[in-house]
């Protein structure tokens, strides 16, 4: 296409949003791709391309794929390293592509399998406009005017509360300042996905900020529908798969009852052994018949079960397990397991739980971030794991899974607060390993990891629970549920974890597979929460009332004093050969601020006491009238010059050598001799008056 052609092609839509324009634009860029689109607010771009294969029913499930990546030239840098090129996705890449999956996916029509592939590439990053939101706009814009049949659009907006005042997309100056953070997404009439955190906010003000976002998400909705009207292809033609019903007939004929009764058995492994017993009898019965009716059996009986599960629950008000709506399965808290751990704790709830470590570092342990525009050090992680026997599967391990750096991001998000800032120059890892799943896995690694906390010591705010929520939705009748099993999840039409103290919420993440909630049932859900955090406090409180007085004694302990700026080179040395030796002379960490605050970290106090006295040796500095004793280092006609502490010398008049008059200064003093000298004065240059005659009275 000539270059004329691809400017008459270009349409932009474009409004006023907050404090900048926002347009999306297509016909430019990517043009072979199904959908193209380039999102702009302010000076910050990001590609959105959707494209899709056709598979013919090759496949029986969904697969789509999200990627989002950030162009290092984006914000005028090359990238570090020894390759200088972008390579795999960084966590926060990660995170934002599963921003952009969560809302999308459940928006493609049931039984959809064609192959859909969504790439978001930053081109331009302002630092002052948001990337991560922007991407969720520009692929759903991708989607929606291409062929792929698609139920959007949606928007994806970022809510900031600061001094009472609420914002939308905040630069990263106000989100400093902000105690409400959260990305939310949704269309024109509801919304589908938040993920963000807050600084113990009550539940009634999350819920102002999320419809907050949502009024604004509306108007984003409306650019994407301009847009389509003037760009957009014809969509694919696809009916969602109806049932045989002759088969279904059949294959309930053979069943009756059984497939209701095994959805009363509690155990998920009987259960579900159960319902496999019975669908593999109904495939054999029909087999004769129906040559794939192993598949077709098992495709039906995944509706079916949902429609028996859901049936229940809204009929009877009774779920899987036999629980109450509202009730939180038994829980069992063990802590201490682990001896040579800093903290440590063992939290089952139900069928699900998680062993959650804490480990006590020092600066040097601090994970490095290189950010589109800037540089910072991590000093609290949390990483999750999901090995394949917690659901009792053989899997193979392939590295850190999307959904694994996800859970370990909410659960990170939901206990940073609670983490000492001030005065606590430590860094602090937790590690949650699920050895049991059968849902809700992420918040047992917040409960696990709160009370490991407090087991190694460290001084948290507040104790910190989460739960997750589900929903079941038929027209008019809606049921919550209070901490999810894996089946009601999968089933259900919500997940929607809180996590927080008996003050607030410090982390919530929704997802929503229904047309959406109203405000009230919205709100409904956050007041259930409520209580199941607070039954699940009170449990945590039983077993560990307070955090320990003291760190662990296996932890590193860091001492912290100042020193004079100007000396910090002292103790470095040339080529930092002073700072290696006293290191390897004592086996501590030391970290030096640029301020002058030195941090010295060993679990030996005696090394760490010994550090110290070296490091202040070599930065004190000389008191008027103190004595000190010093190495003569120079003879002059008019006296010499004292070193009283390392590279701080002293001039020594002649008139000040001894009671008695001095002649020659070599008759009262050689080089290298070692003499008591007091401090007399020190100009403002910084010269020292010393005298031997005052030392030796």
């Amino acid at each position: 296409m000539s270059h004329k052609m691809s400017k008459e092609s270009r349409v932009i839509v474009e409004c006023p949003f907050h404090g900048a324009t926002l347009s999306f634009e297509s016909g430019w860029v990517a043009k072979q791709a199904h959908g193209a689109v380039i999102a702009r607010h302010g000076d910050t771009m990001v590609l959105a391309t959707a494209c899709y294969a056709k598979k013919d029913g090759e496949q029986d499930f969904f697969p789509l794929t999200v990627d989002y990546q950030e162009k290092a030239y984006s914000a005028g840098k090359i990238p570090g390293g020894y390759i200088k090129r972008e390579g795999r996705l960084a966590e926060h890449e990660i995170l934002i592509c599963r921003l952009i999956d969560r809302p999308i996916r459940p928006l493609f029509p049931d039984g959809y399998c064609d192959e859909v592939q969504v790439l978001v590439t930053v081109l331009s990053a302002d630092g002052v406009h948001n990337t991560d939101t922007l991407a969720i706009c520009a692929a759903s814009a991708a989607l929606h005017v291409s062929e792929i049949p698609f139920g959007g659009p949606i928007a994806g907006v970022r809510v900031g509360r600061v001094n009472g005042k609420l914002m939308i997309n905040p630069c990263a100056e106000d989100l400093e300042a902000a105690d409400i953070n959260m990305v939310v997404a949704g269309s024109k009439d509801a919304i589908v996905m938040v993920e963000g955190g807050a600084k113990f906010v009550p539940e009634a003000e999350v819920l102002d900020a999320l419809y907050y976002g949502h009024e604004e998400i509306k108007k984003v909705c409306a650019l994407q529908e301009e847009l389509r009207a003037k760009v957009g292809k014809a969509k694919i033609a696809f009916q969602s798969p109806t049932a045989d019903t002759a088969f279904v007939s059949k294959v309930e004929g053979i069943v009756g009852g059984k497939l209701g009764e095994a959805l009363r058995i509690a155990g998920k492994h009987e259960r579900r052994d159960t319902i496999a017993a019975i669908e593999t009898e109904a495939a054999a019965a029909l087999e004769a018949e129906y040559p794939e009716s192993k598949k077709l059996v098992h495709n039906h009986f995944e509706g079916w079960i949902s429609q028996l599960m859901r049936q229940r629950i809204l009929d009877e008000a009774v779920r899987i397990d036999g629980r109450k709506l509202d009730q939180v399965r038994p829980i069992e808290i063990e802590m201490g397991i682990i001896p040579r751990a800093h903290g440590s704790a063992l939290f089952t709830r139900g069928e699900t739980q998680a062993i959650v470590t804490t480990t006590i570092g020092t600066s040097d342990d601090a994970q490095r971030i290189d950010g589109l525009h800037f540089q910072y050090e991590k000093e609290f992680m949390l990483h999750y794991n999901f090995p394949p026997y917690s659901t009792g599967e053989v899997k193979g391990i392939r590295g850190t899974g999307r959904r694994e750096i996800g859970h370990g991001a909410l659960a990170e998000r939901a206990l940073y607060q609670a983490i000492p800032k001030k005065n606590f120059p430590y860094v602090v890892r937790i590690v949650s390993d699920i050895t049991e799943s059968n849902g809700s896995s992420s918040m047992a690694s917040v409960c696990g990891g709160c009370l490991s906390l407090m087991d190694a010591g460290i001084p948290i705010k507040e104790h910190v629970a989460g739960v997750a929520m589900g929903l079941i939705k038929d027209g008019e009748r809606v049921a919550i549920l209070t901490d999810i099993l894996g089946d009601e999840d999968h089933f259900g039409d919500m997940d929607f974890k809180v996590c927080g103290s008996d003050k607030g919420i410090t982390a919530l993440q929704m997802d929503i597979k229904c047309s959406g909630l109203s405000k009230d049932t919205m709100d409904k859900a956050l007041q259930q929460a409520r209580g199941g955090r607070i039954h699940i406090l009170e449990k945590m409180k039983e077993a560990m009332p307070a955090h320990r007085e003291q760190l662990s004694a296996l932890a590193p302990s860091i001492q912290s004093f100042k020193i004079n700026p100007d000396k910090i080179r002292d103790v470095i040395g040339p080529g930092g050969k002073m700072i290696r030796s006293i290191v390897e002379s004592t086996g501590v960490k030391i970290d030096i601020e640029d301020s002058g605050i030195v941090n010295v970290a060993s679990s030996d106090a005696k090394a760490a006491q010994k550090a110290i006295e070296i490091i202040k040796g070599l930065t004190e500095e000389a008191e008027i009238g103190k004595v000190y004793k010093g190495i003569v280092k120079r003879i002059v006609d008019f006296g010499c010059f004292v070193e009283i502490l390392p590279n701080v010398e002293g001039l020594v008049h002649i008139s000040q050598l001894d009671h008695s008059r001095v002649q020659n200064v070599s008759d009262i003093v050689l080089e290298g001799d070692e003499i008591n000298v007091r401090v007399l004065d020190i100009d403002r240059q910084g010269r020292i008056r010393l005298s031997r005659k005052d030392a030796m009275d």
